[in-house]
């Protein structure tokens, strides 16, 4: 078994948190949120949610110390082709942040979860900051060069 962050009685965060049900609930409003962002969607419009779903809930069930194995493709390859900025790092952060709130996710649960997603932005993003330039973003997305457009260029000379 994986692990993982373990809390006093020697129950895994999963556990404590209530399982595979629990879990998956929080996961669902958690992706259907980032999914409908104004600011973060965009990057989704293209993915399957259900799928998106199952990978976040691999991911996070592993990391809470459940024995579920992640299947998904290494993190830094599944997101080398967006052009993330920390600003939209830092939104989906927010998101779980609040989700985990609706819940009403326990404290140490919450940190250690929050943690964890920080400790991987060198995989989602080479941008360690957390400005976010979502007119930039849009045209990197649709500019599978990333080079900014003349018209963004000059628009930041002035």
């Amino acid at each position: 078994m994986n692990e993982g962050w373990r809390i006093p009685m020697g129950q895994t965060l999963y556990e404590e948190l209530g399982g595979e049900a629990k879990l998956r609930e929080i996961i669902d409003l958690f992706i259907d949120r980032v999914f409908d962002d104004r600011m973060i969607g965009f990057f989704f419009r293209h993915a399957d949610r259900e799928r998106i779903k199952e990978m976040e809930f691999q991911l996070t069930a592993q990391f809470l110390g459940a024995d579920i194995e992640y299947r998904g493709r290494p993190l830094d390859e599944v997101h080398a082709k967006h052009p993330i900025m920390g600003g939209q790092f830092a939104r989906r952060l927010q998101i779980l942040r609040e989700t985990l709130e609706v819940f009403q996710v326990a404290e140490p649960i919450r940190g250690a979860w929050i943690a964890h997603t920080e400790s991987l932005r060198p995989l989602i993003t080479r941008d360690r900051g957390s400005d976010c330039d979502p007119i930039l973003a849009r045209e990197k997305a649709q500019d599978p060069s990333g080079s900014p457009s003349i018209a963004h260029v000059l628009k930041k000379e002035t």
